[in-house]
C-alpha cells in the first residue's frame, strides 16, 4: 500500500517519520512538524484508511507496520527517529520492538502498551455514521448538527476535519468509516507480546489532563522499552503537540 505522506522539511537533516492517530492525519501534524523542522527533515504520514491514504478491508496492526515498512524502503530511509501518537504510538511501539534496526529513536505520544476501550469513542463513530451528508452545507453544519451526540467543541472540530468534498461539492468521509468502526475492538488492543523489546532511546510524552498514560503505566513501558523516559506536560491533555505546542517540541528536542 503506498501511503500518503506530506514532507515537512528539511532535506539533508535527520530523518522524522510521524504516525497520526485514530481519525488524524498528516494534516493534524503540519504545525508541530515544521517547528520540528528546524532539526530533522520531517515526514507526517497517512496510515491506511486516513487522510490521502488508501482504504482496505483490513486494519491491524500487523498491516499498518508492513505499509509503514513498505514506505521506508519506497523513501530510502534505512533508519528513523519514529514519532507516534495515540493509535499510530502503538504502531510505533511496534515498529521499535520487531525492527529495531529502522528506529533511531521512539517517541510515543499520549499512550501505553495496554489495552483501551472507549464507549464515548464508539458513540463519536454512531454520531459521524449517521451525519446526513447528502444534505450538509459545510463543516460548520456538520458541527451543529453533531452538537446534540457530540457535545465536546473540540472533538466535533476534529471530527469534522475528516470531512471532504468531491468536484460537485458533495461531502464524504476521507477515512474509511465503516472499516474503522468494525476495526475499535482491534485497534484498542496492545499490539505487544510479552516479550517485545526496544532497548534503544524512547520517549515518552503524556497528557498530565489525560487518561491515556498514567502512573500505572511506567512500570509496563520500562519493561518493554528499558531505556524509556518519560515526560509529563501539565497543561496537555491527549493532543501535546496541537495543545501544548512549544513544550512538546522543545521535550522532543
Amino acid at each position: 500500500m503506498r501511503l500518503f505522506h506530506r514532507d515537512l522539511g528539511t532535506a539533508g537533516l535527520p530523518p522524522l517519520v510521524i504516525l497520526h492517530g485514530l481519525l488524524g492525519s498528516s494534516r493534524n501534524w503540519q504545525t508541530a512538524g515544521r517547528d520540528l523542522a528546524s532539526r530533522y527533515h520531517v515526514y507526517a504520514l497517512d496510515l491506511r484508511n486516513h487522510g490521502g491514504s488508501p482504504h482496505s478491508a483490513e486494519m491491524t496492526y500487523p498491516a499498518m507496520l508492513a505499509d509503514v515498512l513498505e514506505w521506508f524502503d519506497a523513501h530510502g530511509l534505512a533508519k528513523a527517529m519514529v514519532v507516534g501518537h495515540s493509535m499510530g504510538g502503538k504502531l510505533a511501539m511496534l515498529l521499535a520492538c520487531r525492527h529495531p534496526e529502522r528506529v533511531e529513536r521512539l517517541i510515543v505520544v499520549d499512550t501505553a502498551p495496554r489495552a483501551y476501550r472507549s464507549p464515548g469513542l464508539e458513540a463519536q463513530f454512531a454520531a459521524m455514521a449517521a451525519l446526513p451528508l447528502g444534505t450538509l452545507q459545510s463543516r460548520a453544519d456538520a458541527e451543529q448538527r453533531l452538537e446534540a451526540s457530540v457535545p465536546d467543541w473540540a472533538v466535533r472540530k476534529f471530527l469534522t476535519t475528516n470531512l471532504a468534498q468531491d468536484d460537485d461539492g458533495r461531502w464524504h468521509w476521507s477515512v474509511n468509516l465503516p472499516v474503522l468502526a468494525a476495526a475499535l475492538p482491534e485497534l484498542g488492543k496492545n499490539p505487544l507480546a510479552p516479550a517485545d523489546r526496544f532497548a534503544g532511546p524512547a520517549l515518552f510524552v503524556a497528557g498530565g489532563k489525560s487518561r491515556f498514560l498514567l502512573a500505572a503505566d511506567h512500570g509496563p513501558i520500562v519493561a518493554h522499552f528499558p531505556s524509556a523516559r518519560i515526560e509529563v506536560i501539565p497543561g496537555a491533555a491527549h493532543n501535546p503537540h496541537m495543545e501544548t505546542r512549544e513544550a512538546f517540541v522543545r521535550i522532543v528536542g
